[in-house]
């Protein structure tokens, strides 16, 4: 998904951001778009991109605010896709008819 108003340090940046997050157990799909609106937004902080929300250039950067602003009361932890992904490459039986905590119960027994 690099596109080619990109830098090279930036496709760098997009690559590393997709690894990272296909790791944490994203589907690939998942990961190249958060990837991809990642370098977006540091792009248009930085100045780099044609045009820019307000948002976007005075906010605090993605990298900096780490789920600052989460504010939910949610459960926090892997979602129910990153189990699966996980469960899915440790080759546990019966994955696609659990759900999110059986999912996390069988993960943490197959490490």
């Amino acid at each position: 998904m690099p596109q080619e108003a990109w830098s090279s340090k930036r496709e760098r940046q997009y690559e590393h951001i997709k690894d990272s997050a296909k790791q944490s157990g994203k589907s690939t799909k998942g990961a190249k778009e958060i990837a991809a609106r990642t370098v977006n937004k540091e792009r248009a902080r930085s100045g780099e991109a044609k045009t820019s929300s307000r948002s976007s250039r005075q906010d605090i950067s993605s990298g900096r605010r780490g789920g600052l602003r989460s504010g939910t009361q949610r459960p926090k932890g892997q979602t129910k896709e990153q189990l699966y992904n996980q469960a899915k490459r440790l080759n546990v039986k019966g994955r696609s008819r659990m759900n999110k905590q059986q999912l996390l119960a069988a993960v943490n027994r197959k490490k």
